[in-house]
């Protein structure tokens, strides 16, 4: 008689779960055991448990290669989470058998030892196969909007498979978490005077009292200074939006007369143009699109900005021009606003450059571009690579939670009638009308860090300095890149290994065809890896799309957002069209009334916070690898982002105002907020 020793791990931190009766086989190369009954008295559902079980057997079982799970499916929905299964063998060799899943409404599961296989070195590719069909099945494409990227099939956060949902202690009711902001920021006063308007600047500072926050302090200081105004650009919550101006636009009216007071160096804008100091922050996805129309008692507005802005010669980033409207004939109704014409002019057209950049902000830097693309690799990644699969484990921290979030804001948040009608312009039809829009000029490359920067003409720093976004940025960038590229290399050994992996090409095709398939045809998503160094940045931009740009979009709209004049999330008047007639009683009719203002500070209170027990950028508590190449990278990887964490703060430490964002202890593995 023989006896293997199966130790099972259940239960995650907040609980195991419920189940009737589950039987364990082992299977080897030679022969399978008996099945084996867990006593469920043994375990501690809550806290999580090793519980030993000895299996004998008279004859060995050859290597190990399989664990079945099997359940007499007695009780109905039942749920059992596992960690993992670790057997140790008559000879004293230890087998480890990673799940990291629930157990539930399924007759039997098969684990696969802890190696990773690609499918064409596996010999049991029939078990990949039956995983693969059964994730299809729960892991389905929905269209939730014509024409934005494609999202799980279901309609609310119970509908989604157990594994991706959040944990017990962990949910999502974006009305209780705003309630509770608007309650905790002392707000709920000034909700029962819901569409008054305030009746000066500083009545925002009302909405401040509690608020404990350096550098959202240091935007109601100093909101209105133009080197701040600029600053934003670089490194406020919307740091995409700058580029490079070569030439003017075509509907933009401006002229060397109406900026030559603005311009330091004694050069004429055409010389400045030429020189590179002229940059652009330009708004024309927001032309046509019809505002928040679902409040008939409060009309708002949207308009489609150019703003120009000058690197000066002491190396800052001032506003020289903005124009509201774009008229067809340049020069024609396009009324050119500066910043020598009257202080009301001036502030008036800076907010709406401002509440113009909230709206891009929220639908495409942030909702698009982060949540929206990460689902769509996470379904993806489900739907074609099995659990043994490396890139599957390589990926998996960084979805965590990712698709539960977006299904909560599909329910709650941007849906019918959501919270975001309630303060923004771009509520209503204007929501998807504007993702539509981004749409249409999404690429594949403007997902890739270095591309995206080089393609606006900031990638330079000598150019363009103190841009910590960028800098910070690039850091983390190249960390994640070395980190996968060290992966890729342990398990793909030539550019033919990628081509011959008819998962990992099934994923990007997956992508491409069903996942992005509203995008245009120019998007240039591949449908097919052929190398290495292919492979290589595509996981990287899986990677540091769900981790560090999320992060730096994200994180920091209380910081900015919270000062509402710096940051207006609607306007209650349209764009003036002349000069010389607004007053400061104009401009506060503009800005969001008691109530909006409000609701505005309470989501944005909402959504800058952490995740309870939040896991960070590197950090992977659950072993999904095994293999000791892979450890050993992962432990250069996290060595490396705590170096740049001590690069971004030892220089943070010389800043007036710190940019933490893109600090890799301060990045989420993944979209989960």
């Amino acid at each position: 008689m023989f006896t293997y020793t199966a130790f099972v791990t259940t239960g995650n931190k907040k609980y195991g779960g419920t189940f009737n009766s589950i039987y364990l086989t082992l299977i080897g190369t030679e022969r399978s055991s008996d099945r084996t009954l867990l006593d469920k008295s043994l375990f501690d559902y809550f806290a999580g448990t090793v519980v030993s079980v000895d299996i004998d057997v008279k004859e060995i079982l050859g290597d190990l290669v399989l664990v079945k799970l099997e359940t007499d499916k007695i009780l109905l929905n039942y749920q059992w989470y596992c960690r993992c299964i670790n057997v140790t063998t008559p000879f004293g060799d230890s087998v480890e058998f990673p799940c990291y899943r629930w157990i539930s409404n399924e007759k039997e599961v098969f684990l696969r030892d802890g190696k990773d296989r690609l499918p064409q070195d596996d010999n049991y590719k029939e078990y990949r196969r039956k995983e693969l069909e059964s994730r299809q099945l729960q892991f389905r494409w929905k269209e939730w909007r014509s024409g934005i990227p494609m999202s799980i099939d279901a309609d609310s956060g119970t509908e989604l498979p157990l594994d991706i949902q959040f944990e017990a202690a962990k949910s999502v009711d974006f009305n209780s978490n705003y309630s509770k902001a608007i309650g905790n920021l002392g707000l709920n006063k000034f909700m029962t005077l819901f569409q008054s308007s305030w009746n000066d600047i500083s009545d925002f500072r009302k909405i401040f009292v509690k608020i404990k926050n350096t550098v959202s302090e240091y935007v109601m200081q100093n909101w209105n200074k133009d080197n701040f105004f600029g600053y934003q650009f670089l490194n406020g919550c919307n740091p995409v939006m700058i580029s490079k101006c070569m030439n003017l636009p075509d509907k933009f009216a401006v002229t060397q007369e109406m900026v030559k007071g603005s311009l330091d160096r004694g050069l004429t804008l055409q010389e400045e143009l030429k020189a590179g100091n002229i940059y652009i922050a330009d708004y024309g996805i927001l032309e046509g699109v019809q505002a928040n129309d679902t409040d008939p008692n409060t009309k708002q507005y949207l308009a489609a900005p150019f703003c120009l802005l000058y690197k000066n010669s002491h190396n800052e980033i001032v506003p020289i021009a903005i124009q509201l409207s774009r008229q067809t004939t340049a020069g024609v109704g396009n009324t050119v606003f500066l910043p020598s014409d009257n202080q009301y002019d001036w502030m008036l057209a800076k907010m709406w450059v401002k509440s113009s950049d909230f709206s891009v902000h929220q639908l495409v830097t942030h909702l698009l571009r982060t949540h929206l693309i990460s689902e769509v690799f996470a379904i993806a990644m489900y739907r074609q690579l099995a659990a043994v699969h490396p890139i599957f484990k390589l990926l998996i921290p960084h979805v965590r939670f990712t698709i539960a979030i977006n299904t909560a804001a599909r329910e709650k948040l941007i849906s019918t009638s959501g919270l975001f009608d309630r303060a923004n312009s771009t509520g209503g039809s204007a929501l998807v009308q504007v993702i539509q829009k981004a749409m249409k000029t999404l690429t594949y490359k403007s997902l890739c860090f270095p591309e995206a920067l080089k393609t606006r003409g900031v990638d330079n720093k000598d150019d363009l300095p103190n841009y910590y976004y960028r800098d910070d940025g690039m850091m983390v960038w190249e960390a994640v890149k070395s980190y996968v590229s060290d992966v890729v290399r342990i398990y793909y050994s030539s550019d033919k290994t990628v081509q011959e992996d008819e998962e990992i090409q099934a994923f990007v095709q997956d992508v491409c065809i069903s996942g992005m398939k509203n995008c245009p045809k120019d998007c240039e998503f591949p449908n097919s890896l052929k190398t290495r160094e292919e492979l290589v940045e595509y996981l990287t931009v899986v990677i540091f799309t769900a981790s560090a740009q999320h992060a730096a979009v994200n994180f920091g709209q209380y910081d900015w957002f919270a000062w509402i004049p710096n940051s207006p999330s609607t306007m209650r008047k349209p764009p003036p069209t002349q000069k010389g007639k607004v007053d400061m009683k104009y401009i506060i009719e503009s800005l969001p009334d008691r109530g909006r203002a409000c609701w505005h500070l309470g989501a944005v209170w909402a959504l800058s916070q952490f995740q309870d027990e939040e896991v960070y950028l590197g950090v992977y508590p659950d072993r999904h690898f095994t293999e000791q190449a892979v450890i050993e990278a992962t432990k250069t990887f996290r060595k490396k982002l705590g170096e740049v964490t001590m690069i971004i703060k030892t220089r943070n430490e010389t800043l007036i105002l710190p940019y933490r964002y893109l600090s890799p202890d301060r990045i989420p593995n993944s979209v989960a907020v």
